[in-house]
């Protein structure tokens, strides 16, 4: 590949947690602190932006309208405007940065409104199976996205990134969402349980045709899977992508994760030296998910810039 990819961030909770802040029990996840500590929000995106981040994901991941409502105790309108501060904070984030930016080739950082699976909401691990599309229609999870995407891009985030999706019917529902806001751009990424499926058992082919039918999606691709499942993924599904998409990758660390007790210390994925090969399959937005840190998306853009 000729062209350079841009270099997404890190893991946001994972940095968070590093500075103290208890997350694993929380029901709003990161999407909290942008209520309760939302300078230690900005003070992650700077760190990752001083790291090499080309793009930084606003801690709206577990955010939503309900929830908010629900945990927050806040009004309707109060809970968009914290939705909208994600991306606010993001913005206002890159912008000091490139004010005292002194290398000379630094693009203009990008800002991704993050949109999780609905399983992120319901907070049981659900955002890793995709079980809810027994009882979930489709204009149904289009009408829990809605409002989140709708605030997203009214507070001006440069694209969308949804993500960690793990099931064909949640990818169905937000490409036709999608085209509600005709002049947004996103990607979409999902997650995986092997080398050939996403999180719901479907064939990760399948996914990625989905995600061809739409326009607007700038790339597709695997996030929060373990790094090991990046190669054969793409490689299994590299005829149903559309010539105008790239790949998205930006697994997590490779350590096994258990919903009740949280992330098991192991032996860590080569992760940096993997994304070689996944720059050689087209992907031009790469960067880490749960685990990964600065130090990581350092070495990442030494490697591949």
């Amino acid at each position: 590949m000729t062209c350079k990819p841009r270099i997404l961030d890190g893991g946001l909770a994972t940095e968070l947690e590093e500075r103290g802040f208890q997350l694993q029990e929380e029901p709003l996840w990161s999407a909290k602190i942008l209520h309760t500590n939302p300078k230690a929000i900005k003070d992650v995106h700077h760190r990752y932006l001083q790291s090499g981040s080309d793009v930084i994901t606003t801690a709206t991941y577990q955010a939503s309208m309900e929830g908010f409502i629900k945990h927050l105790d806040l009004k309707p309108e109060e809970a968009e405007q914290l939705l909208m501060s994600g991306v606010q904070i993001a913005k206002e984030t890159a912008a000091d940065f490139m004010s005292s930016c002194t290398t000379a080739d630094r693009k203009e950082p990008l800002v991704a409104g993050s949109v999780g699976p609905y399983g992120a909401f319901l907070h049981d691990g659900s955002e890793y199976t995709g079980n809810y599309e027994s009882w979930m229609s489709i204009e149904e999870l289009k009408d829990w996205h809605r409002p989140q995407v709708r605030c997203l891009v009214a507070a001006g985030a440069d694209l969308i990134a949804m993500e960690t999706i793990p099931c064909l019917k949640e990818a169905e529902a937000l490409v036709e969402l999608l085209r509600e806001f005709p002049d947004t751009k996103a990607w979409l990424s999902f997650s995986c349980k092997d080398t050939q499926c996403i999180s719901d058992g479907n064939k990760f082919f399948q996914a990625v045709q989905v995600a061809s039918k739409s326009t607007q999606l700038v790339a597709v691709g695997v996030n929060c899977s373990p790094p090991a499942l990046v190669k054969p993924l793409l490689e299994s599904a590299k005829s149903y992508k559309a010539p105008s998409m790239s790949w998205v990758v930006y697994p997590n660390s490779g350590e096994g994760w258990d919903p009740k007790t949280g992330w098991k210390t192991e032996e860590r994925m080569p992760f940096t030296k993997l994304s070689i090969e996944w720059k050689e399959q087209g992907a031009l937005w790469i960067g880490g998910c749960c685990r990964i840190g600065p130090a990581d998306i350092t070495e990442l853009r030494s490697l591949l810039i």
